[in-house]
């Protein structure tokens, strides 16, 4: 069945192609003739209902106002934040709030795609970030500090070989060689000269290698004259992770054990000092976690309750806020306990 609504889609249509050619379906009977004075009116109408505004004033940026306060510091701290060009640059105006009304820290950033500014108001010091593509593969990044006159120029080539990059970093003012990097898919090598007992120049190695073995992922990390070896096992229910310390041979172990999808029980044991750590965890959904644990390098145990997702931000935590109340217990003076709370919230105008 062809409808009117169809017939003046079609009509107009063929209004905008000089060699539109209609053909009625066999199937459908004719479309009955339509004078053309009749469809002028339509034409004049739909014209005459789109008017243009004269002028058009860009709309007020969305801003966000998000506060944050801890009981321990008894601080507040506040950002306000708004995006500017259609997303493609952010402004941000931070500071603290003290109990007694004082304001100290604020900071105002700037900060887009290829360039970022942050400004110190108490200190009257500026920080700039900047980063260009030079090509594909070429990335050259720097950041300058305007009041101590120091910064750092760093150039990141990605190799046609996936995995791979060099990166050259050094500061400004120079004062040796740039610091190298390769990285390639199993670690990382780095050169950097370093200056001992300010006479000597000497070029330090360190580097990352990390392998397949067996059913887990050994590393070897090398830095300052010492070498860790880590050996880390994880499936569905257990992560066991060895961590061997060399030349001291300290050796220390992290443990982890899950006990369905809501609950997971952590260990942690230093041989040499026998400092150990348990931490036992259960979520409640994705807003609530419970989490309480016992440290013995502090003599310490403690119990914590979010509200809202501990890693994720207050977007998307009920109501935009996330809560998190602690209770510390000294071992060797219980009645000297602590609560404690946290609190961050976010509004959007």
């Amino acid at each position: 069945m062809v409808t009117r609504e169809n017939q003046l889609v079609e009509m107009e249509s063929a209004a905008g192609n000089p060699n539109y050619i209609m053909v009625s379906s066999p199937a459908a009977p004719a479309p009955a003739a339509v004078e053309p004075q009749s469809q002028l009116p339509l034409a004049v109408a739909s014209t005459h209902n789109c008017k243009q505004p004269l002028f058009s004033f860009p709309r007020r940026p969305a801003l966000r106002v998000t506060s944050e306060f801890d009981s321990e510091s008894a601080v507040f701290f506040h950002k306000i934040s708004c995006k500017l060009l259609d997303s493609l640059a952010k402004f941000k105006f931070s500071f603290n709030h003290g109990g007694k009304g004082n304001i100290s820290e604020p900071q105002i950033s700037f900060v887009s795609k290829h360039l970022s500014l942050q400004y110190d108001l108490e200190d009257h010091n500026a920080l700039v970030k900047t980063s260009i593509d030079v090509g594909p593969r070429l990335q050259l990044t720097g950041v300058h500090d305007v009041k101590a006159q120091q910064g750092e120029v760093t150039v990141l080539a990605n190799i046609a070989h996936p995995g791979y990059s060099l990166q050259l970093s050094t500061p400004v003012p120079s004062v040796g060689l740039p610091k190298a990097t390769l990285r390639f898919p199993l670690g990382e090598v780095s050169l950097q000269e370093k200056e001992e007992e300010e006479v000597k120049r000497l070029l330090s190695v360190s580097g990352t290698l990390k392998g397949q073995l067996l059913n887990g992922v050994l590393s070897a990390q090398y830095k300052d004259e010492e070498l860790k070896l880590k050996y880390g096992y994880k499936d569905d229910e257990m992560s066991f992770l060895p961590v061997l310390s060399l030349p001291s041979n300290a050796l220390s172990f992290a443990f982890k054990r899950r006990f369905g999808p809501s609950q997971k029980l952590s260990y942690w044991y230093n041989f040499d000092s026998n400092d150990w750590s348990a931490v036992y965890k259960r979520t409640y959904g994705k807003d609530f976690k419970f989490k309480a644990g016992y440290d013995s390098d502090v003599r310490l145990g403690w119990a914590s309750l979010w509200v809202g997702d501990e890693g994720g931000k207050a977007k998307t935590a009920p109501m935009q806020m996330k809560v998190q109340f602690m209770l510390q217990v000294p071992q060797e003076n219980i009645k000297s306990s602590v609560l404690m709370f946290r609190i961050k919230k976010r509004w959007d105008f």
